[in-house]
């Protein structure tokens, strides 16, 4: 297992300085964030994506996975409206596209969430309709699909990973996969042994961060209440092979250096036990 960090820590950073920042605190991978101002898809032109990937090989870093800037506003998989609805399937189908080209394996997906009076079974096959369209497009880029459990601000669809694995299982495309957060699934009540059992090979990503297990607070790890020993124990005993990779909150953006710092030591003694 190798470390990574999503980029979203140094958001007052341009993405060339984050991605150096990443470097220096010691992290095998970088994460992209794909908001602004790092790689919203229309932002970056063709010499934008090679000088990214060019430091990033420069550096010695992979890059770990593509994160989508898709938390309900503007975009949502699962909208009543069909404009917006299919607005967010061309979104995350430029992100794969993009995520492809800056070399990352598997772009993040999240569920997105009901709105006021829209039934929860129309949520849940109009989510369906959409990842097929874009497990689809996907297939030609070669780009894994991670489909991640989110606490019940974000998502009132999939919250944990057995409703992640009905939707997988419901759709059966092989390039769908989920991407387990730590901090969410402390929220839903999930025991890491079981829920990573439960995911088997359809594990592709591995989000951490902490917190009380009543609010997400995206905390670094170690600074909550979270087992992640248990965690590591359970991904070992899953033969998963991939990356570990902290998505830590907004209030570490300000002075993110130390935040950085103390989540690859973390992580670091964790998996070298």
């Amino acid at each position: 297992m190798r470390t990574s960090l999503l980029t979203s820590l140094y958001t007052q950073y341009a993405l060339k300085e984050a991605i150096q920042q990443i470097t220096v605190a010691g992290f095998d991978a970088v994460e992209i964030w794909g908001g602004r101002p790092h790689a919203y898809c229309n932002d970056l032109h063709e010499h934008d994506i090679l000088q990214l990937r060019e430091l990033i090989d420069a550096l010695g870093l992979e890059t770990a996975a593509f994160v989508p800037a898709q938390y309900r506003y503007p975009y949502n998989l699962c909208s009543p409206t069909r404009q917006i609805r299919m607005d967010s399937v061309q979104y995350l189908k430029q992100c794969i596209e993009l995520a492809f080209r800056l070399g990352a394996p598997v772009v993040k997906i999240s569920p997105g969430h009901t709105i006021h009076e829209q039934d929860l079974d129309n949520g849940w096959d109009l989510l369906a309709d959409s990842l097929i369209r874009i497990c689809e497009f996907s297939v030609n880029y070669n780009v894994l699909l991670a489909l991640e459990p989110c606490d019940k601000y974000e998502s009132d669809l999939i919250n944990t990973s057995l409703q992640a694995m009905d939707m997988i299982d419901q759709l059966g495309c092989d390039n769908l996969g989920v991407s387990f957060n730590s901090g969410h699934a402390f929220i839903a009540g999930e025991d890491p042994t079981s829920a990573i059992e439960n995911l088997g090979d359809r594990l592709f990503h591995v989000h951490v961060n902490d917190n009380d297990s009543k609010e997400d607070q995206h905390l670094v790890p170690g600074h909550g209440q979270y087992n992640f020993r248990t965690l590591i124990q359970a991904l070992r005993m899953n033969l998963y092979d991939g990356f570990i990779s902290a998505d830590l909150g907004w209030q570490y953006t300000i002075d993110p250096d130390p935040a950085a710092f103390d989540t690859q030591e973390f992580l670091e003694n964790l998996i070298n036990e």
